[in-house]
């Protein structure tokens, strides 16, 4: 199928072009379920998903975008379709080139990879890019006359798509979903977005999706003062209301298209609709934008800073951590109570900290298990011990709003030290009528820390004040092969750690193994010493918890014992690891079993040569 005879680049300098509007909302109210992939019907329903391009075409748009967003490798296989990529590709292009015509462009619609912070970082960025290429290779061939990257909130993924698409040789169109206050994830605000996607290769930058017109408007104003280059904006239609089973989105398409008008009128060439947007929006801003010529705009000079850096300890600020390189830390780990009654984890705190503990370590609900809120907990420990105290906080329990509003109320009671980790699945502890988040993973935790302390939220929202935490991760030595947990928390270190709690050890050659894998990382590692205290006890945490393995030889050490004889033997093994490691370590990370802080008590007289 013929292109457009007039290309993209050369219409942008004729005037403004429309695009269309949502392809979701419509397949939506045309009975197609949320939970549908909306990609497969360029395969199972090709008519319906034409009738869609033939109705934005016939509301006024001059660029339909193809039915691809979630079209890569990763986000097709939860279908189950992933060796279909380039065929549903080409096909969707197909469809809106037929339905295009010779007068109309064809956007080549590509999404995000389709990960949650951190999540990604598995693949490498040769492996993105490969996922990328494959789709766009895809649109290429179905006959787009561009390729439009839209709703990206990672600034990073953005840049790396771009930097493919350059290589299939259409025009880029390159479009951010910014977050409160016009910034990226990563809190990069939209004018220096803007300079990042363009050094990249876009030839047209903006905006789309987000909370509505308005603020879609606003970022395109700050662009507009930093570049010279075609925006584009392609907004919702305000907040979407839940309604008798459906979606419905408010703002009338008068509206929107008034403030369309005035994007185009700011320096939008490109504009058109997301999220809610219908032929009736289009049409409405297909006649408001007829005939406007924009302002041809210069740019000012931008001043540059960095999206992520992570505030730098004055000497005094570094809490537990301050003996760093001058003796061993000592973090003893305190499991919150499963009823309301805190008296013994008080009282153990408190013994802890005579002894010479550094810092108490709260878990949170550890193996899925119900128990105190360790936020609440941590502030008793710290109020009435006077000791510093570690709060783990786990993806799996809040979604990304709560886990905000903890940890902004955690820095307000004067917490400031947090263990960032992923968490057991609520499978692990079969909690009836329970489910798992995960909205976060380990390293989005870590992301939102650094942002915290940036002073910003993830989504890129102004906190008005930095927080000051002090960010923590874990490593698990208990595998074959420490190369991959090693690359793994040097993107934890890069994502904002300051401090390492490994998993238990429990053997001096694993040790060894560990120290070695890890080398000079530059932060400080709390090797974790979890002391064994009878054979069940032994082989319950082998068999059963999640990242601990015993080595053969210590299984047989235990086997046989319980009551005193297991407690005996279980320190006897602890100490001979504290012993090896005492001079080479920079701290350990002490996990009494069953709250016996007697044990920890006399681990602590080791590491200190009591």
């Amino acid at each position: 199928m013929k292109h457009a005879e007039i290309g993209f680049l050369e219409r942008l300098e004729k005037g403004v072009i429309v695009g269309d509007g949502a392809m979701g909302t419509l397949l939506y109210h045309r009975g197609v379920p949320l939970s549908a992939c909306f990609e497969v019907l360029n395969l199972q329903q090709p008519d319906m998903v034409r009738q869609v391009h033939l109705d934005y075409l016939a509301a006024g748009a001059q660029l339909l975008e193809t039915n691809t967003f979630a079209a890569n490798r990763l986000r097709l296989a939860a279908a189950g379709l992933e060796e279909q990529v380039h065929d549903i590709n080409a096909l969707g292009a197909r469809l809106a080139r037929r339905a295009a015509g010779r007068n109309a462009l064809v956007a080549g619609a590509v999404g995000p990879l389709g990960r949650l912070p951190g999540e990604t970082a598995k693949f490498d960025n040769e492996e993105r890019r490969s996922l990328f290429r494959e789709q766009m290779l895809g649109l290429a061939e179905g006959g787009a006359d561009l390729l439009l990257l839209e709703t990206f909130a990672s600034l990073e993924e953005l840049e790396l798509a771009i930097v493919e698409a350059r290589h299939i040789g259409l025009p880029i169109v390159a479009q951010m979903a910014f977050f409160e206050g016009g910034r990226t994830r990563e809190g990069v605000a939209a004018p220096e977005a803007a300079r990042r996607l363009i050094a990249a290769g876009a030839s047209v930058v903006g905006a789309n999706c987000g909370s509505g017109p308005r603020d879609v408007l606003a970022v395109l104003r700050t662009m507009a003062t930093e570049t010279d280059r075609p925006l584009s904006g392609f907004a919702n239609s305000g907040f979407p209301e839940y309604v008798d089973g459906r979606y419905i989105y408010l703002a009338t398409p008068q509206y929107f298209a008034a403030r369309g008008r005035e994007m185009a009128e700011t320096g939008a060439r490109l504009v058109g609709g997301c999220c809610g947007t219908t032929p009736d929006h289009i049409r409405a801003l297909a006649e408001a934008v007829a005939g406007l010529e924009p302002e041809i705009r210069t740019a000012a000079p931008l001043t540059r800073k960095a999206a992520f850096s992570v505030p730098k300890a004055e000497p005094g600020q570094r809490g537990f951590l301050a003996a760093w390189g001058q003796r061993p830390i000592i973090t003893v780990e305190i499991d919150p109570p499963r009823g309301l009654d805190c008296s013994k984890v008080l009282s153990g705190a408190r013994r802890l900290a005579d002894a010479g503990a550094d810092a108490i370590s709260i878990a949170e609900n550890p193996l899925a298990r119900i128990r105190m809120g360790n936020i609440a907990l941590a502030k008793r420990v710290q109020s009435e011990i006077g000791i510093e105290t570690i709060i783990h906080v786990t993806g799996r329990d809040r979604n990304l709003i709560g886990l905000h509003s903890e940890l902004m109320g955690a820095h307000l009671l004067g917490l400031r030290n947090v263990l960032a980790v992923t968490g057991d699945p609520v499978s692990v502890s079969g909690e009836a009528g329970a489910s798992s988040v995960f909205d976060l993973n380990s390293i989005g935790l870590l992301e939102l820390l650094t942002a915290l302390n940036n002073g910003h939220t993830l989504m890129g929202g102004d906190l008005g004040e930095a927080t000051s935490f002090q960010a923590g991760a874990a490593f698990n030595p208990n595998v074959s092969d420490m190369n991959g947990q090693l690359r793994r928390l040097k993107k934890k270190i890069a994502a904002g750690a300051r401090f390492v709690q490994t998993q238990p050890v429990y053997s001096v050659a694993l040790l060894d193994a560990m120290l070695d894998c890890l080398g000079d990382i530059g932060i400080p590692v709390l090797v974790g010493i979890l002391p064994l205290v009878s054979e069940r006890n032994a082989e319950f945490l082998h068999n059963e918890v999640p990242g601990i393995q015993l080595p053969e030889d210590v299984r047989e050490r235990m086997c046989g014992t319980r009551g005193e004889s297991g407690v005996r033997q279980g320190l006897a093994i602890a100490r001979e690891l504290v012993a090896a490691g005492r001079d080479r370590v920079d701290g350990f990370y002490l996990m009494p079993p069953f709250g016996k802080v007697d044990v920890a008590l006399a681990l602590i007289d080791t590491i200190r040569g009591n």
